[in-house]
């Protein structure tokens, strides 16, 4: 009772909410309701199973699984016996990952064989390839030297792997007491979650968070006043920091979670008016989705009270007012998997115009600078700069990184955030765009010279650059410029195959350029702001043809 705020590990949280709500819903998800109750005792059978899998604190379990309940589950059970969760996007594949599994050193891979028409399994076995003849307790495979174990949800088990229902089986075996042992071992300020994120350049970093998350919810929740009363719709991927919030807002304030597989936006405006849904969270795109559908088929939304989508852009500005005018009063927010599930959001009170063109108000906890990143001075009120943020949700660093975590995080505390953004004079934050070359497209980071790295895998490519183009429905898209090698004859719908299948779809350049060199500086880089002029330029005018 001494902190100024209770600290707390995000894995007693639903023992908590199941002693103030019981039966009261938590869940819905594909017609099936589960209480508080119900949810706290499934997260016990899993923690159990975890430990009869013989997981130990500080190992890392990446979890490869689209939404549904047993996400929840494994994420909570993982907190709770002091393990560190690495959540994979569900859109990569084999070699994206086997960059994470290696990346961040994980002993337990935890995924489904298949979800709708993608087969997991298949990718787990391309991945892995010795899997059928190996210990599934004790993995020994050369290339990934700290994986012991996959573990598999499917109807059937699988050689090679633990099935995921014979190990909830095994974990009776259990005792409650030594449970409850594990978990009063697990500190706060523990290692709770590596989240994977891209950076400008490189690979994906690892951000690694301790529980501190529940306070920065917590937060939250009482700035947009959600209640016991609330329904969250949920279809954002629970790996995302966006989506992880769902489960954290439910389980953190009694609210109860509509949760789907995949974004539908007719499907979501069914369950909002079926389910009375009044909490609608979302990027750009998906609102933008909802608002067409809603247009050509129109639901009662009425139950709908406010909801957060990240704005102050340029092209969110429009969409943001729509949805203000459509749906409800949503709040702006701005945040990054560094410092947390957010450090900005409007109030219930802000103005319609304060709600759409600014992102949000700083939340408690935090210090925001606008930084002039080439002097180092910080800016007046309303002049850009870099945005750097101070707070106690900052990172504990990038995983195995200590060079790249030194150039994000000062030894004053402040995380160097790359964004461009200004405070207004009414104290709100605002977003301009990033000083990095990140792409954001439909709300996921795109790395382009992660993008890049593998344009160059291509026999007849000599060089490759990516940048943005602007996108109506998903903010922006990427264009690859490539020089084909000496004597290759490239056709750009080649380039675009090779990479189909191989990465995640939202990384896939959706035009090619090929160019004969590359404007450069005089220290011998490639000068994208030129290329992306040239994008504009050449695309707009194969459109206009």
């Amino acid at each position: 009772m001494g902190e100024w705020f209770p600290k707390q590990t995000l894995g007693s949280l639903p023992a908590e909410a199941a002693r103030k709500h019981g039966d009261r819903e938590a869940l819905w998800f594909d017609g099936n309701r589960t209480g508080f109750s119900h949810l706290a005792a499934e997260v016990d059978r899993a923690a159990q199973g975890l430990l009869a899998l013989g997981i130990r604190p500080g190992e890392k379990v990446a979890l490869w699984l689209n939404n549904r309940p047993e996400w929840m589950h494994v994420m909570f059970s993982v907190f709770r016996i002091g393990a560190v969760l690495v959540p994979v996007n569900t859109r990569l594949r084999p070699s994206e990952l086997a960059y994470l599994l290696k990346q961040s050193n994980s002993a337990t891979l935890i995924a489904a064989d298949r979800s709708g028409p993608v087969d997991y399994l298949t990718m787990i076995h391309e991945l892995l390839p010795g899997l059928k003849e190996a210990d599934p307790r004790a993995l020994a495979l050369a290339e990934f030297p700290d994986l012991r174990r996959v573990v598999l949800l499917a109807e059937s088990p699988s050689a090679g792997t633990c099935h995921w229902p014979a190990l909830l089986g095994e974990g009776e075996g259990i005792s409650p007491e030594a449970l409850r042992s594990r978990a009063e071992g697990v500190h706060p300020d523990d290692t709770a979650l590596i989240m994977y994120t891209s950076g400008t350049t490189g690979f994906p970093k690892g951000v690694m968070h301790g529980h501190a998350m529940v306070r920065n919810v917590t937060d939250r929740i009482n700035r947009m006043a959600i209640t016991h009363e609330d329904v969250i719709l949920m279809y954002l991927p629970l790996f995302h920091i966006f989506g992880f919030e769902g489960p954290m807002v439910s389980i953190l304030s009694g609210a109860r979670q509509v949760l789907t597989v995949t974004f539908d936006p007719e499907h979501a405006l069914d369950l909002i008016e079926r389910e009375r849904v009044t909490l609608l969270y979302g990027f750009d795109v998906h609102l933008q989705d909802l608002l067409a559908a809603q247009e050509a088929h129109p639901r009662d939304v009425s139950s709908l009270r406010t909801g957060m989508m990240p704005a102050g852009m340029h092209n969110t500005t429009a969409i943001a007012r729509k949805t203000q005018q459509a749906f409800c009063p949503t709040l702006s927010c701005y945040g990054m998997s560094e410092f947390g599930v957010g450090v900005g959001l409007s109030f219930l009170t802000s103005t319609e115009e304060q709600r759409c063109e600014a992102s949000g108000y700083p939340a408690p906890g935090y210090e925001v600078r606008i930084v002039d990143p080439e002097t180092g001075q910080d800016q007046p009120v309303g002049a850009a700069g870099e945005m750097w943020v101070r707070g106690y949700m900052m990172m504990q660093g990038y995983y195995e990184k200590p060079e790249e975590t030194a150039n994000a995080l000062d030894a004053d505390g402040w995380l160097h955030s790359g964004d461009m953004g200004l405070i207004r004079p009414d104290g709100h934050l605002r977003f301009i765009g990033r000083y990095k070359d990140m792409l954001k497209v439909g709300g996921e980071n795109v790395d382009p010279m992660e993008v890049e790295a593998f344009l160059l895998k291509h026999p007849g490519v000599n060089q490759a650059a990516v940048v943005g183009y602007p996108d109506q429905r998903l903010s922006e898209v990427a264009v690859a410029f490539v020089q084909p090698a000496g004597g290759a004859s490239l056709d750009p719908a080649e380039v675009i195959a090779h990479c189909k299948g191989k990465m995640a779809g939202f990384k896939v350049p959706r035009h090619v350029i090929l160019v004969e060199e590359f404007p450069m500086t005089a220290s011998g880089k490639v000068q994208k702001a030129k290329l992306r002029e040239l994008a504009l330029q050449q695309i707009r005018d194969r459109q206009d043809e």
